[in-house]
């Protein structure tokens, strides 16, 4: 099976583990505090409308994002409650167990809530402190470029702080397991920890290309639109971060497909870089559960395939 034709998986870390998304199945593999590896299921429900939505250009992209912050808040609320705990003290019961599962749509609604703040902060103190320099830099143009500024800056501080605490170092590790192999499974190369080892910690699909894309294109497009006064300089920002969302997703999409053409393959360079930072080199126990979690998705995946299929024959 060539490249072109295998399937295409997405990944997010977790604390102490990696969930990993096919098209029918999510699967997270969780390290825990025996050593022992626990993973956590959930099959990938289709909204039909949503479905409808996603085969349309630039609406995709903001579907994709409330998808994704849905459903991995949910996987990173299991890795967050279950790898510390010793499953020798491990007496949940069945109706626990059942008390969390009503509790997944309040996650998923938080993760979107959060996501969106997230946003809305990085899109607005930019704004207020390319306020500060008008008198520098008065005309409109030079206050685009100078909030772009900020916006990255702000952007690449938090991660470079965030990154030095213990816990999202791990995460990041993690995160460089989940794209070490998705690499080794895309060169078509067996799963193994050397193997995986082997390959790169960066790829071209990963969501922190995706941000840096959003503050570029913003830069784009806010400059068809005024910067003064300053309130209509706000509401402007918040209606047009769908746009952006949008149009940076088709931007993330096309430099995938372009990935392997001359000249234009360092269009995504700019995402990679940021993967520098948003991605550590995992040890051999942690790219051991990426793989572990990866295998596990992909025997679901084959399973539900197979029933489809009987099922197309019966």
């Amino acid at each position: 099976m060539s490249n072109s034709q295998k399937p295409i998986y997405g990944g997010q870390a977790v604390v102490e583990g990696v969930m990993f998304g096919g098209k029918h199945h999510y699967v997270t593999a969780v390290r825990r505090k025996d050593h022992s590896v626990e993973y956590f299921h959930l099959p990938r429900k289709t909204n039909p409308n949503f479905t409808k939505l996603k085969k349309i250009p630039f609406l995709r992209g903001i579907i994709a994002i409330i998808e994704s912050s849905a459903n991995g808040s949910k996987h990173l609320n299991f890795s967050t409650e279950r790898f510390d705990v010793d499953p020798k003290e491990d007496e949940t019961t069945k109706d626990q167990q059942v008390s969390k599962l009503t509790m997944y749509l309040g996650v998923a609604a938080i993760g979107v809530i959060s996501f969106l703040f997230g946003k809305f902060s990085f899109t607005l103190i930019p704004v207020f402190l390319a306020v500060l320099t008008k008198p520098i830099f008065p005309t409109d143009v030079a206050q685009v470029l100078v909030e772009g500024f900020f916006k990255l800056i702000l952007l690449i501080s938090y991660i470079y702080f965030v990154s030095l605490t213990p816990l999202i170092k791990k995460v990041f590790q993690y995160h460089g397991a989940e794209h070490k192999v998705i690499n080794t499974f895309e060169a078509g190369v067996e799963l193994t920890v050397k193997n995986v080892q082997a390959h790169s910690r960066l790829h071209y699909r990963c969501g922190s290309s995706f941000i840096l894309f959003t503050v570029v294109v913003g830069i784009f497009v806010y400059m068809f639109v005024p910067t003064t006064p300053l309130w209509l300089r706000v509401v402007d920002r918040l209606l047009l971060i769908p746009v952006v969302l949008g149009i940076a997703f088709e931007v993330l999409q096309l430099t995938n497909k372009l990935k392997d053409i001359p000249v234009l393959q360092y269009l995504g360079l700019p995402g990679l870089w940021l993967q520098l930072l948003t991605t550590k080199d995992p040890s051999d126990d942690q790219v051991e559960v990426a793989i572990l979690s990866f295998n596990n998705l992909i025997k679901r995946e084959k399973e539900t395939v197979y029933l489809m299929e009987n099922k197309q024959i019966v």
